[in-house]
């Protein structure tokens, strides 16, 4: 039986004993059928990974008494993906994918031609918490509010880059691009920005372009939909500057295949 993996909001040290939630302990009890002493990991995004073991509380209550450690705490790429909020299904695909590729930050944007105007923030952190936890990762992704592109622009912090995919063909193709930074560059935070189904108005072209230390580039010959555009230049990111570049050992199993329970 596959160990269940949760994320947790707790301080994680041998012997604590955690509370979880009432979706967690439904989650344990009634679903995956977990009983008394079964085995759990635990993270919270600070602490590393803990092995834990179930006690349950009742009928409803369950807390995680804590074992001892895992995986040590390690240190992840900070590249942020900032996209324009597509339909439900489709944004929660982003969400989901974009933490299994390791981002550090989901910004949704605000453009001329967005199409959807309101954003499930608690589901799309719901989404990148279960994500998080079926793929081994150690943090969780912040999700931030919708933000109109051109507060994003006036408000963007010093010092990170910007990778800008430009669909209008007016940049250099990805992997040459990323290939071509220099160090200082290629060790900077980051952030990628994709436009929505509709793309980027032009004035929203320029003002990006207009931005200090932004990187304009293209997706190739063919026209993407936002999430996949948006996929594929964190996949292209994560090959070139991100942590892909060497082999990570693994806990078990197949690398390419998530864990099958949380």
């Amino acid at each position: 039986m596959s160990v269940s993996r949760l994320f947790i909001e707790a301080d994680l040290a041998a012997g604590v004993e955690v509370a979880l939630d009432e979706a967690q302990a439904h989650y344990l009890r009634h679903v995956m059928r977990r009983e008394e002493g079964a085995s759990l990991l635990l993270f919270n995004g600070r602490d590393g990974e803990w092995k834990a073991v179930l006690s349950l509380r009742g009928r409803k209550a369950a807390v995680a008494v804590v074992e001892g450690r895992t995986r040590i705490q390690a240190e992840e790429p900070d590249v942020w993906l900032c996209f324009a909020p597509v339909k439900r299904a489709r944004i929660d695909f982003i969400v989901e994918k974009a933490t299994e590729l390791g981002v550090s930050l989901l910004q949704p944007v605000l453009t001329q031609h967005t199409a959807v105007e309101r954003v499930n923030v608690d589901r799309l952190r719901a989404n990148a918490i279960e994500a998080a936890e079926q793929t081994e990762r150690l943090s969780v992704p912040e999700v931030r509010r919708p933000v109109e592109l051109g507060r994003l622009i006036d408000q963007w912090p010093a010092g990170r880059r910007l990778l800008m995919c430009d669909e209008t063909g007016g940049g250099p193709p990805i992997a040459g691009a990323l290939a071509a930074l220099d160090s200082a560059a290629r060790t900077a935070p980051w952030a990628i920005v994709i436009g929505p189904e509709g793309g980027f108005a032009q004035a929203e072209l320029a003002a990006l372009r207009r931005m200090t230390d932004v990187t304009p580039v293209g997706l190739g010959p063919r026209i993407l939909r936002a999430d996949t555009a948006a996929l594929a230049a964190l996949a292209c990111w994560q090959a070139v500057l991100g942590d892909w570049r060497e082999p990570t050992p693994r806990l078990s199993g197949d690398y390419r295949t998530a864990r099958s329970a949380r």
